[in-house]
């Protein structure tokens, strides 16, 4: 589970790395749940096939998410949502409607950090690209008509991380071994217009190799 990232501050960077630019909004470098940061997605107005439309957009969101369909806004917000686990997200009723909606995106980042365990103490840890690159992480969105207007929210998609070299090294001791999904940015594009269907396929572990943590 991934509870806090680095945003990426630099907009120039943002932008040669995904090609937009991030939406004026108060830069917040330590993500946390709650917190309004940037994600990447397709516009809703690409299935035209208007050729004007540019092929991503970056909105401003709550690292959260809150579907759609929320009635219980009170118990929703308060919910933990920030991560949605790959397998059971098409039938959880959270992350569901984003799913089958296929309603992806990309979650740009610095570093994402999770705690090391093997001393037997918990050590915080950034992890980041070994060549310095930023992180485009695979996430869902959803949009909520709240009473006082419309809520963009996102949430972090992760899968099991046993026997991946470097991510076995994080989390407590005997709880599953989870880590977010670092996409390769050949697959940008393909992700945020791939349908439900395949969404699975996206769902693979970065190489080890790719990886560097520092305490």
């Amino acid at each position: 589970m991934c509870s806090h990232y680095q945003a990426i501050k630099e907009r120039e960077r943002y932008f040669r790395k995904f090609g937009v630019y991030p939406p004026p909004h108060e830069y917040v470098e330590d993500m946390w749940p709650r917190y309004a940061g940037t994600f990447i997605r397709r516009p809703p107005e690409a299935v035209s096939g208007d050729d004007a439309v540019a092929p991503r957009e970056s909105q401003l969101g709550r690292w959260g998410l809150v579907p759609w369909g929320t009635r219980d806004a009170a118990r929703q917000l308060k919910l933990s949502t920030f991560n949605a686990r790959a397998e059971s997200a098409a039938s959880s009723y959270t992350f569901g409607g984003a799913w089958r909606r296929a309603q992806h995106c990309i979650i740009p980042a610095e570093a994402f950090f999770e705690p090391d365990w093997r001393t037997g103490k918990h050590v915080p840890t950034r992890i980041a690209r070994s060549d310095g690159e930023p992180l485009g992480l695979a996430g869902l969105w959803d949009r909520w008509e709240s009473p006082t207007g419309p809520v963009l929210s996102y949430t972090m998609l992760t899968i099991n991380a046993e026997g991946h070299d470097f991510m076995c090294r994080f989390h407590r001791p005997g709880d599953e071994k989870r880590m977010v999904v670092v996409l390769r940015a050949q697959d940008y594009d393909a992700w945020l217009r791939a349908p439900a269907g395949a969404s699975m396929a996206f769902m693979r572990q970065c190489p080890p190799a790719d990886l560097v943590a520092t305490a």
